[in-house]
């Protein structure tokens, strides 16, 4: 036979084989007939448990249609009231009434298991005692050690009060150990656990004792999977601090440093304990090292700038050097910008230093502006907060019908975000603060020269609310000082509108108005109230909300009057943040406008 002939007959034989199996797969056979049938008389969950757990709700799987041998179902009958007592202590009902009976005259055979669970057994006292280490420490671990024993009482899951379940007390004990080797006690263990229970009191008194171990502390570091990156920036990002507990916190810590890098595609951090010489613990970090060079296209459209078209590379050891190198184009219908960036990677204390500039092009309904900026700073990226301090020089040129504005400023500044999230890309809980502020020396034309100062501050909270609903609030606030005559670039000034800031308003128009041409603003206000939750259980990532803004950018305080907006949006919770589609009224407009945020890069 032919290689052809072969193969088609090979084809033709798998195929028909994938048929075989497909009809087995889909062909339903019949459900052989019950050899018992049981009624269980309780209330629904514990229902459910005995009808799944008792040998009497079982034996229709198990006999697959043969009848019961004689004197079978006399056994299953007789043991029935212990194993439903069994079964009903697990969940805290110790003095249940149970009665089992016969039904007769009923063909299959019919066995009644009536329930009447009582009280549940709750939790009472609750003691929690430690040994070793733990409860005697040197006066090196005195601190931690009480912080480490007091969190393992706090966070203990049983309260006084609490339904008394044998899973839950299983788990309580998982849970507690765990925690306190999460601490640095990596040999903790439970030396007794006890529950005494009084079945005529319904009560659970739960004792327990840790054997705690020796604390273990962080001793040496080891880096494995280098091939282009500095062994030195890597403990510079790990900030290492020897001879501290070695806490499943700090592991966590140096871990997702690793990751927000930008220098790794994987990192693992792994403690490797020496039970002889726990000060000497191991910290092994296996790492996976990102391409040094990588570009990335991305699509858009936003209501704020329309269509947008963003370009970004990255470059991780330019001039073969530890220094990083980004830069981004970003160009949409009404923005187009071009900012690059050059800074070291991590130095010690989590610091870096950079140098970076931008220059910008931006249109609205009565003007553009055109501005660069050149800063040469320090920045510190920490896992809750990140600061920049730098010196920068800013130029606009702002082309309206009143003319055309030249602006300058050479300032110090300090910005920093404060965030307190469950989750960076998609919170539901906690607060993110922003703050902004520098002073310096300012020239215009028309105007004249003088000193500024600038500050800004933004608060974002995240809540969850009741009947599961979550609530977002923001407030914003700015201002700039100057004497009247003198004017800071548009950049340091303010504009209000779009999304993020008053929806229901184009982006940058609420702001003063001179001569009917947009002007930047040398003070601002804006907040925001929103309540968005899951609309279907079934796509839990796609959320609805209503929301409220308020704000406006103004010359100054006096004259800031807030333009509200309202409206209905729909969130989608994307693996990338959220995808967002909002459609709101503004009051002073009297009219709806679409906001909509979304992109894709590849």
């Amino acid at each position: 036979m032919s290689p052809a002939g072969l193969g088609a007959l090979l084809c033709a034989s798998l195929l028909a084989s994938a048929c075989s199996s497909f009809r087995d797969a889909t062909e339903t056979r019949p459900e052989p007939p019950p050899v018992l049938a049981l009624q269980v008389q309780a209330p629904g969950p514990l229902a459910s448990l005995l009808q799944q757990f008792l040998d009497l709700g079982r034996v229709n799987r198990l006999a697959a249609g043969e009848p019961l041998q004689e004197g079978e179902l006399d056994r299953l009958v007789a043991a029935a009231p212990q194993q439903a007592r069994d079964l009903l202590d697990t969940e805290g009902y110790f003095n249940a009434d149970i009665a089992v009976e016969r039904v007769p005259g009923t063909r299959p055979p019919t066995v009644r298991v009536a329930i009447e669970p009582g009280p549940r057994t709750v939790v009472g006292e609750v003691q929690i005692d430690a040994r070793g280490p733990l409860a005697m420490p040197s006066d090196r671990d005195a601190g931690h050690a009480r912080q480490a024993l007091k969190s393992l009482r706090d966070d203990w899951p049983l309260k006084p009060g609490d339904a008394f379940r044998a899973e839950d007390w299983t788990r309580a004990k998982t849970g507690g150990i765990a925690a306190l080797r999460a601490q640095g006690y990596v040999e903790a263990d439970w030396e007794s656990t006890l529950a005494r229970v009084d079945a005529a009191l319904q009560r659970a008194d739960l004792a327990l004792a840790a054997s705690s171990g020796p604390l273990f502390r962080i001793g040496s570091l080891q880096v494995r999977g280098l091939q282009r990156q500095d062994e030195s920036t890597v403990r510079n990002i790990a900030d290492l601090d020897i001879g501290a507990p070695a806490t499943e916190t700090r592991l966590l810590d140096i871990q997702e440093r690793l990751q927000v890098s930008d220098l790794f595609d994987r990192a693992t951090v792994t403690l490797r304990p020496r039970t002889d010489r726990p000060d000497e613990t191991v910290v092994e970090l296996q790492l996976g090292e990102r391409k040094l060079q990588e570009a990335t296209v991305g699509i858009g459209v936003s209501a704020n700038v329309g269509p947008r078209l963003t370009l970004d590379h990255s470059h991780r050891r330019p001039f073969g050097k530890p220094w990083v190198a980004r830069s981004k184009l970003d160009l949409s219908q009404q923005l187009q910008r071009l900012e690059s960036e050059l800074s070291t990677q991590t130095l010690p204390g989590l610091y870096r230093n950079l140098v970076g500039g931008a220059l910008e092009r931006v249109e609205s309904d009565t003007d553009t502006v055109t501005s660069a900026r050149l800063r040469v700073g320090r920045a510190q990226d920490k896992r809750r907060i990140d600061r920049q301090a730098f010196l920068e020089y800013q130029h606009s040129t702002t082309e309206s019908a009143l003319g055309r504005e030249r602006a300058d400023a050479l300032a110090l500044q300090f910005q920093g975000v404060w965030r307190t999230l469950d989750d960076l890309l998609l919170p539901t809980r906690g607060r993110v603060w922003q703050g902004q502020f520098g002073a310096g020396w300012a020239r215009s034309e028309p105007g004249t020269h003088g000193p500024f100062g600038r500050v800004w501050a933004r608060l974002d909270l995240y809540r969850p609310l009741a009947a599961g609903w979550f609530g977002q609030g923001r407030m914003e606030l700015g201002q700039v000082f100057a004497r009247s005559e003198v004017r800071v670039p548009e950049a340091l000034r303010f504009r209000a509108g779009g999304d993020e800031s008053v929806r229901g308003y184009a982006y940058r128009s609420l702001t003063s108005r001179v001569n009917g041409v947009d002007v930047g603003g040398n003070v601002i206000f804006t907040g925001s109230l929103e309540a968005a939750r899951p609309l279907t259980e079934r796509f839990p990532q796609l959320w609805g909300a209503v929301f409220v803004d308020a704000g406006r950018a103004a010359l100054r305080w006096s004259e800031l009057d807030p333009a509200w907006g309202a409206g209905v949006g729909l969130r989608y919770r994307s693996p990338v943040g959220p995808v967002k589609l909002d459609l709101a009224w503004g009051e002073e407009e009297r009219r709806l406008r679409l906001h909509l945020s979304v992109g894709v890069a590849f």
